[in-house]
């Protein structure tokens, strides 16, 4: 039963016009390069969100400041040492069409991990937590930004 009704809204939302918004998930969008080693993570991330990287020469242009990994703590055990920490980044962001500001804003993005006294673990678990928060400002912003492109090009549609 639940598959027949499944199936017949599908076919309801197939006659509206629905379409969702990362069903041709490429975007025309130039990603200026972001300073730093998380920087280029999270440029690559943002293109393959987009799609494979795009030229300079696209009509709208991604620019991003990534700032961060700032780190603070938030657990102690009895003896005052670390055991969880908290990474964050902030990213600001610029998104221009034909040099024409359409779209900026800040996101932020962190992650909780285990800080253990074993060097190689604690390396791990930070470089862990660093990668997963750099993927989670990548969606941020890639959302937004795609958001953004199909809204401005179906208000220019509609100024035609």
């Amino acid at each position: 039963m639940r598959k027949i009704i499944f199936f017949l809204l599908v076919l309801a939302m197939a006659g509206c016009g629905f379409r969702p918004m990362y069903s041709d998930n490429i975007a025309d969008i130039y990603v200026a390069p972001v300073s730093g080693v998380n920087g280029i993570e999270l440029r690559n991330a943002l293109n393959a969100q987009f799609g494979g990287q795009k030229d300079a020469t696209a009509p709208y242009v991604l620019k991003v400041n990534l700032m961060g990994p700032s780190t603070k703590y938030k657990a102690l055990n009895p003896t005052g040492d670390a055991t969880w920490q908290e990474i964050s980044m902030r990213a600001t962001y610029t998104l221009t069409h034909n040099g024409k500001q359409i779209a900026s804003g800040t996101e932020v993005a962190s992650e909780s991990y285990t800080f253990v006294r074993y060097l190689v673990a604690a390396n791990a678990s930070y470089n862990n937590a660093v990668k997963n928060t750099i993927n989670v400002l990548g969606n941020k912003i890639g959302a937004r930004a795609i958001a953004e492109t199909r809204r401005y090009e179906t208000d220019a549609d509609n100024d035609k």
